[in-house]
Parts: C-alpha cells; sequence; structure tokens
C-alpha cells in the first residue's frame, strides 16, 4: 500500500468527511497488522541510529488531532525502541510571557532538530491556525496570513536538510466520545480529562473546518500532511511506522568512515 492513500495531495481541497477513520488498509485484523508493525519499528531503530551517525538530516514529526486523538499513544508504540539521546519530544501548552514577546513561530523554530536528530511534535505551530482561530484569540486577518508563512518556514526547513513529516490523527467523533468515556471511568486516566475537552468537543464542526483548511493549504512537497484513520490505534501506528520508514529509507546516511589504524587494534 502506498503512502498515497492517506497524503492531502498539494492544492487539493481537503474534505475530512470524505476520509475514513476506521481503515484498516490491507489487513482484515490487529493480529495480521503485528508482525508488519513490529518489523516497521525494528527498522526505525535502525535509520535512527544511521540518522544520528551521519548527521546529514534531522527529522521533525509534527503530530496533530482533535482531543484524544491518539497523540501520546503514538509516541508511546512507534517509537517504543529508539535511542533517547537522538530523539526528542516536546508538547507545546499556552505561550510563556517570553514566547509571547516574540514573534509566534519563535518557540516552534527553537525547538526543531539539529542534524543528526529526531524531534516529535506533540501539538504544533498549527495551534496558530487551529486554537487560536476557533476559540478566536487572533482576527481572521492575522490567522489567515499565517497559513503562506508556516509554508515559507517549512520549506526553508526542508532546504536546510530537515524532513518534515506531519500527521493529522483522523478520529470519529463516535470514537472520542468513546475514549474520553474511557478516561472517566478509569482512575489512573482522570488526569489526562479536562472539562475543557467537553467545550472543545461542542466545537468539533469549527475544529473540522480549521483542520480541513490547514491541511488543504499547508500540505506542500517539502511538508506533506497525511491523513491517518485512527480509530484503530494499530493501524495508526502501522501507518505512522510505515510512513516514516518509507522517508527515511530515501536518505543520503552514510556512516562516518571509522579511525586509521582501528584494524591494528587488538583488545587484551
Amino acid at each position: 500500500m502506498s503512502e498515497s492513500n492517506y497524503r492531502a495531495q498539494p492544492g487539493k481541497k481537503v474534505k475530512l468527511s470524505k476520509w475514513s477513520t476506521n481503515d484498516t488498509g490491507p489487513f482484515k485484523s490487529k493480529e495480521e497488522a503485528k508482525e508488519p508493525t513490529k518489523k516497521h519499528i525494528k527498522r526505525l531503530i535502525e535509520l535512527q541510529e544511521r540518522l544520528y551517525a551521519s548527521g546529514n538530516h534531522a527529522i521533525l514529526i509534527v503530530l496533530q488531532a482533535m482531543d484524544a486523538g491518539g497523540k501520546d499513544g503514538a509516541i508511546e508504540h512507534v517509537f517504543s525502541g529508539v535511542n533517547p539521546q537522538g530523539c526528542d519530544v516536546t508538547s507545546f501548552k499556552e505561550p510563556s510571557h517570553l514566547e509571547l514577546a516574540h514573534d509566534y513561530l519563535w518557540r516552534y523554530h527553537l525547538a526543531c532538530p539539529r542534524r543528526g536528530m529526531m524531534m516529535i511534535f506533540n501539538r504544533s505551530h498549527y495551534e496558530s491556525v487551529l486554537v487560536e482561530r476557533v476559540k478566536k484569540i487572533a482576527p481572521k486577518k492575522v490567522w489567515s496570513a499565517r497559513y503562506q508563512q508556516i509554508n515559507d518556514f517549512e520549506r526553508m526547513l526542508a532546504a536546510e536538510k530537515t524532513v518534515v513529516l506531519k500527521f493529522f490523527l483522523h478520529i470519529s467523533k463516535k470514537e472520542q466520545k468513546k475514549r474520553l468515556q474511557a478516561r472517566l471511568d478509569d482512575k489512573s486516566k482522570l488526569w489526562k480529562f479536562s472539562p475543557s475537552d467537553l467545550d472543545t468537543r461542542k466545537q468539533w464542526g469549527q475544529y473540522t473546518e480549521a483542520f480541513e483548511d490547514a491541511l488543504q493549504k499547508c500540505s506542500t512537497d517539502d511538508a506533506p500532511w497525511h491523513i491517518v484513520p485512527a480509530d484503530h490505534k494499530w493501524f495508526r501506528n502501522w501507518v505512522l511506522s510505515d510512513t516514516i520508514v518509507r522517508a527515511m529509507e530515501k536518505l543520503d546516511m552514510p556512516l562516518p568512515p571509522p579511525a586509521p589504524g582501528l584494524d591494528k587494534i587488538k583488545i587484551q
């Protein structure tokens, strides 16, 4: 199966109602996907080691979703075996006073990975055209100008050898209800539930429109968006691992040459 099945094509209108949330691709069950996903994750570990050793490229992975969309779970499962020395995760909350004193992209650029590193954004610079739009934190004339600014920012990153992979974890409203209820029913997960989640849920339609605009206007050849069916967590993990591995296998990541004279060394 090609990643193009889930890639938002540049310049084409995105209507999320036409994108499946419960697709399972070539698999009929979770069990069928178990070994292929395990194989991808093993390969990702190998590729991340080469990324770190070669220092030729950086990888920026952007995760966005509705509340309970599965960002944390995806990070936990897909990146479970990578070396933490070469991979970081950044979650963006409300900006601090220092961050507000800069342009809105400043804190995101500051967190971008250096070459050899992999960085995962759990939420991202797209909050500036999502939350700030829906909650009317920024006026339309401000957030509507940001799509091009974001495209320019990501184009610059790509030109500087950062591979930008963006994933929208696409769940249904029914599945969100199920997951939010599960948090309420499980005392060990109550900390993950916030009453504000219900306010956001009431704005499902407005957030959907905001996501559609972001996916349509900011899926580019330099930094494509992938719309991942995420009602089934196991399939979400397969799509993410498959897409990331495919992208990394295209990179030139030679191992650095060994120090001279190693062939003459004998360990006593």
